[in-house]
């Protein structure tokens, strides 16, 4: 096994290069990375396998959800903070093998070798560049088409992609003019997988309602429910029922409290802590075990790791394990352990009591005719979408400057985990509607596309004509098919930091910018400037 690794996939990378040595920033370690690349490289074989397999005769037969289900977890556990456990990893790895060998005996084609990693990593730079972010944007949609398919929804053609797309990645032939196009239909495969999650969330929880989420904990037993499944969330609450136990969310599940669904459940309180960065500081004391759903997982610090519980995708070594039955008794049994704190603890009090969510497109939509009014009558000057990953880079506080110095007629946008850098402060409101609007996880970034392609529409002109700049923070993978999802429906003028993906070669920056305008942050005086400036004489003009 290596004792030297090799990953550039997340904006922390070690020198805004790549994190090449014995352990990633992340915490994972050089032997993790090399088995992630192993599953990699037989989800690829797999995919191989599974293209051969669709020009033969009953291959419906043959390629059943199992492919599809390896493919997506598989890709899942790859992404940023999700999968620390060596021998989950391995039991991937052992599944992909397994089915693409079912696949070739039932069809008669041949079984194709597992690709290994470094052609990729050591491939001709834009080659290299290219074909990470069609990887990287994979693992994205990956992680979308997971959350709406533990709801019961699926779509054959976001499913048969992930199989083409990492095909690709063993096309040592292919060049930029294919592989730019190939990154560009990710963006668009993951528009219509967030699409799909969106109807997911909504058919099942119903559809999010402005609501103000407590940041105080009460006194007595109490879970911590961090990373994004809702679903998971739901299961702790029906367990817990009559328990004595409060839930609270942790960073990107404070949108659940805007559910109509969750508002049926007394016992959950509110909302403990920030973004995944600030977990080990904010679990270090909690007399409580936390339960994660999904990523974003810190190694566990000793502080708190004998009271972590993971599921699902995410997984860490020695960390307790709730399984596929999901019986959470034994969280539940901790909580009550454990006792909580004896009187009401304000976890944030320097930054208020209360955090507002739940402006979803659903609300947001139901406000359009008052919102295009507002414009046309110039009481809305601008809109800003300000939101994406947070992370633990320096140089992110320009996100809080920003939004702090935006003009009080412009309205601020924002969704998952980069909103709170801000989304405690108190904007005041704009022809009567707040100024701050959250509008929820990352998972719920087809909404704010939503609400652009509608004013658009209302003013009758294209997006990249609206009073509208997207000011994006990005950390890891999921970031990267939003962009791409952005970039595939022609969106220009994106402001994108802290810095740029060290996977972006100069020669795609290159095209980045100059077909797609993209722009990387410089200050926050210095872009709202030009901002402010390209927007003068806008469509209420």
């Amino acid at each position: 096994m290596d004792t030297t690794m090799f990953c550039f996939q997340c904006e922390q990378t070690a020198g805004c290069a790549g994190c090449m040595g014995a352990a990633g920033v992340c915490g994972k370690t050089a032997a993790t990375a090399q088995v992630q690349d192993e599953l990699t490289g037989a989800l690829v074989g797999l995919a191989l396998t599974v293209q051969a397999a669709k020009a033969a005769e009953g291959v419906k037969a043959a390629v059943c959800d199992e492919a599809d289900n390896v493919a997506m977890e598989g890709l899942f556990a790859t992404l940023t903070n999700v999968d620390f456990d060596d021998a989950s990893l391995r039991a991937l790895t052992a599944r992909a093998h397994a089915e693409r060998d079912r696949i070739a005996a039932a069809l008669g084609v041949e079984a194709a070798s597992d690709y290994d990693l470094a052609l990729l990593w050591n491939a001709p730079e834009d080659v290299r560049s290219l074909k990470s972010l069609v990887l990287f944007g994979l693992r994205g949609v990956a992680a979308y088409a997971y959350h709406a398919a533990v709801l019961g929804y699926r779509d054959e053609t976001v499913s048969a992609f992930l199989h083409q797309g990492l095909a690709s990645l063993a096309d040592n032939e292919a060049g930029a003019d294919e592989l730019l196009p190939l990154a560009l239909r990710v963006g668009e495969v993951n528009l219509r997988c967030m699409e799909l999650l969106d109807q997911a969330n909504t058919e099942t929880f119903g559809t999010p309602e402005p609501t103000q989420v407590a940041r105080t904990i009460e006194p007595g037993p109490f879970i911590v429910v961090s990373g994004h499944d809702l679903l998971d969330l739901k299961l702790v609450l029906d367990q817990a029922a009559g328990r004595g136990v409060n839930v609270y969310t942790h960073g990107e599940l404070l949108p659940a409290h805007a559910y109509p669904l969750f508002k049926q459940y007394p016992h959950l309180r509110g909302n403990l802590g920030t973004a995944w960065q600030n977990q080990r500081e904010e679990f270090a004391n909690l007399p409580a075990p936390i339960l994660f759903t999904t990523n974003c997982l810190m190694p566990p610090a000793a502080s708190y790791a004998d009271r972590v519980f993971t599921t699902g995708p995410v997984a860490f070594p020695g960390m307790a394990r709730i399984d596929a039955n999901k019986d959470f008794g034994p969280v539940i049994e901790s909580a009550l352990e454990l006792g909580g704190f004896a009187e009401p603890r304000a976890v944030a009090a320097e930054e208020g009591a209360w955090l507002t969510t739940g402006f979803g497109h659903g609300a947001i939509l139901g406000l359009a005719d008052a919102v295009v009014d507002a414009v046309k009558q110039g009481a809305i000057s601008h809109f800003f979408l300000v939101g994406g990953c947070d992370g633990a880079r320096p140089g992110r506080g320009y996100f809080r400057d920003f939004v702090r110095r935006t003009p009080a007629d412009s309205v601020v946008l924002t969704l998952a985990c980069g909103k709170f850098r801000f989304n405690d402060l108190d904007l005041g409101t704009v022809a009567g509607l707040p100024r701050l609007m959250d509008m929820g996880q990352c998972n719920d970034a087809y909404g704010a596309i939503r609400v652009a392609v509608a004013l658009a529409e209302a003013f009758e002109c294209g997006v990249n004509d609206l009073p509208l700049t997207l000011v994006l923070s990005w950390y890891e993978q999921k970031a990267v098919s939003i962009l791409l999802s952005l970039l595939n429906l022609g969106i220009k003028g994106i402001y994108l930091g802290p810095t740029l993906p060290a996977f972006v070669s100069p020669g795609v920056l290159d095209v980045l910018v100059r077909e797609f305008d993209v722009h990387p942050i410089s200050t926050p005086e210095e872009d709202l400037a030009v901002i402010l400036a390209c927007a003068e004489g806008g469509v209420a003009g």
